[in-house]
């Protein structure tokens, strides 16, 4: 049975990080995966990283690791991915911590990357959707992955959503230390470079939910963050330098 990591990046997440633990446990549990939950806190001034160390002592399944500031979600990612390949992962998932993505989807991943090396929980293809959201919102994420498939070329239909299963070769491929991105970009950065590297990627639907506790991470400058980035993965791609 293949060893599951799932990292669970969290900044200021005291009212969903208990919720959510559990939740992923009894996905587990459920559906006999051999698996472990990675917390990933961002030194949360709310408590959060106490919460994490509570729960990591009171269940075999949940590790935490802390880091010293708020660095950008890329950034947290990353130093997971790292823990996850040290934990000797077979397949390494990404999920919120504030249930906007449903964590009973995640057995739907698992299941897919079967088939594929990279395996994206997509709100835009058939089947999927999202909730909650007002109409600008909705227009800034449809506006954001048709423009990143448009520069980058790649026919994948939700380039920005968070919700994704890797197989451990695709990260062992990457190379962490030239992947720049903090934002939301860092969603487009790591499925374009696994892309690129011949990896294969599916997308299955997933419908998100906007989040009802806490406060949503999006900023202006991270939306600018991915728009730039966009287009100097893309120039760097053409001459080869990615």
């Amino acid at each position: 049975m293949p060893m599951l990591v799932i990292c669970l990046p969290t900044f200021n997440e005291s009212e969903n990080i208990e919720h959510m633990v559990h939740a992923l446990g009894s996905v587990l549990e459920e559906h006999g995966l051999a698996g472990l939950v990675l917390v990933i806190d961002d030194n949360s001034p709310d408590g959060t990283g106490q919460i994490a160390d509570r729960l990591a002592a009171e269940l075999s399944f949940v590790r935490v690791l802390h880091r010293p500031a708020k660095q950008g979600l890329g950034p947290a990612y990353l130093a997971g991915f790292e823990q996850a390949l040290a934990l000797e992962a077979d397949l390494v998932a990404q999920i919120d911590c504030d249930f906007s993505h449903d964590p009973s989807d995640l057995a739907r991943l698992i299941a897919a990357s079967k088939a594929a090396d990279l395996v994206l929980g997509s709100r835009y293809v058939e089947g999927g959707g999202v909730r909650n959201w007002s109409l600008a919102r909705r227009l800034i994420s449809r506006f954001g992955c048709f423009y990143a498939r448009l520069i980058l070329g790649l026919p994948v239909r939700d380039l920005t959503g968070g919700f994704k299963c890797f197989r451990r070769p695709v990260l062992e491929a990457l190379a962490f230390d030239r992947i720049t991105s903090k934002g939301y970009a860092f969603q487009i950065e790591v499925t374009y470079r696994a892309a690129n590297a011949g990896f294969r990627v599916s997308e299955i639907p997933i419908v998100f939910t906007d989040r009802t506790l806490g406060r949503s991470k999006m900023s202006r400058s991270i939306v600018f963050e991915a728009l730039g980035r966009v287009l100097s993965l893309r120039v760097r791609s053409s001459f080869g330098r990615l």
